[in-house]
């Protein structure tokens, strides 16, 4: 260029009101905090100086109320498209004719500017966030379709906001722009760390991403931590949607802010949606899970993590999109649709939660504007070493917001009914999984994570507050104190703690052989010590069938009847404990093989086998046995609400209790369950009970149409007024082999008591020897003889006839190598695990921390 070109130039730049180059570097590199305050229009003594970045454009005019007759060309001032000149007027409300190519070939089109518009967030948006208080930030960070009236007419667009408060420079690209990456920079909103732009145009189904300039000087391109939506996975950008669901829910929605969860029946399905029927979507899962859950009775779903994902192996406890469903199986409307329809039907809508940590994925959360900005810095408290992710920084007040407001969206955008939040007790100790000298203590040189404490009670209180009648649910492993208390007594605020200790002994002592458990039999009364110090929920979940852990039917001992037997068995014994329940899909038909998430369950068994089908009978009958009796469920968490007839017949494998309740006139309620762990029938067991008078047997795990030997007593007995285990009544019992009874009395006449007096005409049974053998050899078991007879056949549970077959889900065919044989493993060697003073003992996940739940009182 020559000298008369180059002067001819910067005179058109100074008559175009052109930025200086300083800024138009800046500008153009993208290390501009407020491009804004270039771009756009600006009042001049002139008139108004508006500038526009078109990359591609060989001309752009201003159209003044977006009329074409008032058009005032700019001036190209940068060949990368930087075009600036003033227009007569103040400005106001405006559109830009912007042309591409020339002659023949060129194309026009109107649009309006990114950077004439207002910042989405408020003052008070902006103290909120930084003081970690924004509740609902969802509504003002992400990406939010907007419409704006304006003179020329309505403006429809979306907005970006993300927080990246190290970032030298934050772009949105997508599909809008060609995945250009580079000309729609972002404004930072003062010291707030948030970044944030209006594009006009950009609609419902734009793809997109946040080009950020790091410290480093280098850019990333990073999916939106907010995003409420994305692609499906293995593509990772994040999608603009917008909620139009119409909710039909609002029935159950007022319903349950009355509830009062301790004291009302619930009865747990936790599933895994990828594979509980492979290849539907969440309104075809919704409709068939609806007629499954009509059939088998429960009162409840929880689903593994929904939130989106990229590796499916991790089945979802590894986000990357916390705000936004898995687009696996439909938009974020159907997965409203699925809890909806779920709603409607009288079933309520449980998700796990991962706030403990997250992958390490480049273009996800770690080290989002180039440092550790939602992971601790020190890796010491950033990292965990387990699962190879990161930890967030629960000290921060952002991240504690971005989290704390997680928990609220999904109660409220999709009227979740509660969340288990996964692997609490990483995130309590700071030594969890760490050796000395990995981990770092807090400020009293102490092992507890301060601040994740601060966190989760802030969570809860929060979700309490804003959400009556919804539960939080701890998966908490250790022996940390007060999970379940109230936060304004120092405890974690949680609604309900995972019973880990209960899950371990009970697998334990009814994996072994029949003959063997008389030496294990504390491991079934021991839970009853500290079984309400928290409010307890009964898990047998996804964990216990995976990685080589076997399945419920395998860890079983003997053969096919007998598994099928000791599944019923433990079934029956957990709806009767105390505490609430939760199955993982495939314990209530007795699924053979071990879970995966990469093939559907075997659904077949269910249909064409008597035993495994009649478990899932069994499961209905429970769940509605269950529901109707309040002496179940409504004293869950209170000592007043159980009683032992007899904890100490270890020799015969038999355990009896009561479990009283109140109904909903607030008159007591009795249940005796009587459960026979030992491999034979045993005739003229006599239990006590509170009172005399007829017993139904409502619930007989035996009975033949659960594929059971028929051992029973004709569905009734009578209590005499016999004193015995100290009650002043008892009944004689046909206790069916590995089988279950429940008794309730046909009238109570009085109030409800766990003792009584004995009398002179009672005769106290003889107290079992504390002495036991030395344990015998392991022997082979076999199904059960028919019953002489000397035993009557069962006519089965009273509810029986009245229940529903759950309508089992079509499932792909199975390819004949992956149907399970059903060989019974050799007695004795399944779901073996070591047992030390009574104790279950799995090593330490930690510095000092165990598996077994107890707390230390214990």
């Amino acid at each position: 260029m020559t000298s008369d070109e180059l002067r001819a130039t910067r005179d058109a730049e100074t008559a175009a009101h052109a930025p200086d180059r300083a800024t138009t570097d800046r500008l153009l590199g993208g290390a501009h905090h407020d491009p804004h305050s270039v771009l756009g229009a600006h009042p001049h003594a002139d008139g108004t100086v508006v500038r526009v970045l078109q990359p591609h454009a060989t001309a752009v005019a201003v159209l003044p109320n977006g009329e074409r007759e008032l058009a005032h060309e700019l001036t190209k001032v940068h060949d990368a498209g930087l075009f600036s000149g003033i227009v007569p007027g103040s400005g106001g409300d405006y559109r830009l004719l912007v042309t591409q190519g020339g002659g023949d070939a060129a194309e026009e089109r109107v649009v309006d500017d990114p950077y004439r518009w207002l910042p989405t967030l408020g003052e008070m948006d902006l103290h909120l966030i930084g003081e970690g208080r924004h509740e609902r930030l969802w509504d003002v960070l992400g990406a939010h379709v907007r419409d704006y009236d304006t003179a020329s007419g309505t403006v429809s667009g979306t907005s970006f906001a993300v927080w990246a408060p190290n970032a030298r420079g934050v772009r949105v690209t997508g599909d809008f722009d060609g995945w250009a990456g580079w000309s729609l920079p972002m404004r930072s909103l003062g010291t707030s760390g948030v970044w944030e732009v209006f594009l006009p145009g950009v609609g419902v189904g734009s793809r997109y991403k946040f080009r950020i300039l790091g410290p480093d000087g280098r850019w990333r391109d990073k999916a939106d931590p907010m995003a409420f939506a994305t692609e499906i996975p293995p593509q990772t950008a994040s999608v603009v949607t917008r909620d139009v669901h119409e909710w039909g829910d609002g029935e159950w929605m007022a319903a349950r802010a009355q509830r009062r969860p301790h004291e009302e029946p619930m009865s747990v399905y936790e599933m895994h949606l990828g594979s509980w029927v492979p290849g539907l979507d969440y309104r075809e899962i919704a409709e068939r899970l609806v007629a499954y859950l009509d059939g088998t009775g429960f009162t409840h779903v929880e689903l593994l993590p929904v939130a989106e994902h990229p590796f499916g192996g991790s089945w979802g406890y590894q986000v990357t999109s916390y705000y936004a469903p898995t687009s696996r199986f439909g938009t974020p409307d159907d997965f409203r649709w699925f809890v909806d329809r779920l709603h409607r039907a009288g079933y309520g809508v449980l998700v796990d939660w991962v706030p403990a940590h997250f992958p390490r994925d480049e273009w996800a959360l770690a080290r989002f504007d180039g440092t550790a900005c939602y992971e601790h810095a020190d890796p010491r408290r950033g990292e965990q070493p387990d699962w190879g992710t990161l930890v967030f920084d629960f000290g921060r007040n952002e991240v504690r917001n971005f989290l704390v407001a997680n928990a609220l969206y999904w109660l409220e955008s999709f009227h979740i009914d509660g969340l288990r939040v996964d692997a609490v007790a990483s995130m309590l100790y700071l030594d969890y999984s760490r050796a000395d000298g990995q981990w770092l203590p807090n400020i009293h040189g102490g092992r507890e994570n301060l601040d994740a404490v601060a966190f989760l009670q802030e969570m809860n209180a929060t979700v309490y507050r804003e959400h009556p009648g919804v539960i939080t649910i701890a998966e908490e492993s250790t022996a940390w104190p007060g999970v379940t208390r109230a936060t304004y007594m120092g405890g974690l605020g949680f609604g309900f703690k995972w019973n880990m200790g209960w899950m371990h002994d009970t697998l334990d002592y009814t994996g072994r052989d029949p003959v063997h458990r008389s030496y294990h039999h504390n491991q079934m009364t021991f839970s009853l010590m500290y079984a309400f110090s928290e409010n307890y929920m009964l898990p047998v979940s996804h964990d216990e069938v995976v990685h080589g852990k076997g399945s419920l039917w395998t860890r079983m001992p003997g053969d096919d009847w007998n598994k099928a037997a000791g599944v019923r068995a433990l079934l029956a014994y957990m709806w009767a404990h105390p505490g609430k329940q939760l199955l993982f899909m495939g314990g209530e038909f007795g699924q053979p093989r071990e879970w995966s998430e990469q093939r559907s369950l075997d659904w077949h068994l269910q249909e064409g086998d008597l035993l495994h089908g009649g478990i899932t009978t069994l499961v209905g009958d429970l769940n509605r046995t269950y529901r109707d009796r309040s002496a179940l469920w409504s004293r869950d968490t209170t000592p007043d609400g159980f009683a032992w007839i007899d904890a100490n017949d270890a020799q015969g494998n038999v355990f009896s209790f009561l479990r009283h309740g109140v109904d909903a006139d607030g008159r007591a309620t009795v249940l005796a369950c009587v459960a026979n762990f030992a491999g034979a029938p045993r005739d003229d067991y006599r239990v006590g009970l509170p009172f005399a008078g007829n017993w139904t047997e409502v619930v007989n795990t035996d009975a033949a149409g659960y594929g059971g030997s028929g051992v029973g007593n004709l569905g009734r007995v009578r209590a005499e007024q016999v004193m015995w285990h100290g009650q002043p009544a008892s009944a004689v019992l046909r206790l069916p082999p590995s089988g279950v009874l429940w008794l309730v009395p046909e009238e109570i006449g009085g109030p409800v008591t766990s003792t009584a007096t004995a009398t002179t005409a009672s005769v106290p049974p003889a107290l079992p020897s504390t002495k036991l053998p030395e344990e015998p050899e392991e022997t082979d078991l076999e199904a059960p003889a028919t019953p002489d007879d000397g035993y009557r056949a069962s006519t089965g549970p009273v509810v029986s006839e009245q229940s529903p077959e759950p309508a089992v889900p079509e499932s792909p065919d199975v390819p004949e190598d992956q149907v399970s044989s059903s060989v019974s493993p050799a007695p004795g060697t399944v779901g073996r695990r070591a047992v030390r003073n009574g104790s279950f003992v799995t090593g330490t996940s930690g510095a000092g921390t165990s598996e077994t739940g107890r707390t230390s009182t214990d």
